[in-house]
């Protein structure tokens, strides 16, 4: 069994350096669709949302891979050959105050116009409510992260980092979601 994951392992190293973009998009659709595959199991879900399911694909495949290899990138460009905690802090700054709110608002908006089919005016009152919550929750777990992604991975790795945990996250914010709908019943 080692071997065929050692064989995939190294396949999967050798689709990143030749197609880097392609390959981090699909990586952060997959990881995204089984994310929320889990979370539909998670919250009890007898048959499978299929459309939702394939949505949450396409976010990873068509936003936050492309995003993260390149905000990736950038980030490397911006602080090119400082290394050291200074510098592992300034990114996790950098990429908290400005990616990750985007990325929150984003995604909260695609997952209630596009994913849900909520009018724009429900999204919008969602947005306003839930928003700042969600950003606080996310500011106590992803600088942490942050901090482990830029310390430890190589660039080529940090999407594929990002998107596993991400995907754990969807799965913990689901079982959130669903303990508050169950104390409310």
């Amino acid at each position: 069994m080692s071997d065929i994951v050692t064989e995939a392992w190294k396949k999967y190293l050798l689709q990143l350096q030749v197609h880097p973009l392609r390959t981090k998009a699909i990586t952060a659709g997959v990881l995204a669709g089984c994310s929320d595959f889990a979370a539909q199991k998670i919250s009890g879900v007898k048959k499978l949302q299929l459309r939702r399911l394939f949505l949450i694909m396409l976010y990873g495949l068509l936003y936050s891979g492309p995003f993260g290899h390149f905000f990736h990138k950038l980030m490397d460009k911006i602080f090119k050959g400082k290394k050291g905690n200074t510098t592992v802090a300034k990114k996790v700054i950098v990429e908290q105050l400005s990616s990750s709110p985007w990325n929150t608002i984003l995604f909260m908006t695609y997952y209630g116009f596009i994913v849900e089919g909520r009018p724009w005016p429900l999204v919008k009152n969602k947005l306003r409510k839930d928003y700042p919550s969600i950003q606080l929750t996310g500011w106590k777990f992803w600088p942490i992260v942050n901090w482990v992604n830029y310390q430890y991975m190589p660039l080529q790795l940090r999407v594929l980092f990002h998107s596993f945990i991400a995907a754990c996250w969807g799965i913990f914010l689901n079982l959130k979601a669903r303990s508050v709908a169950a104390k409310k019943e």
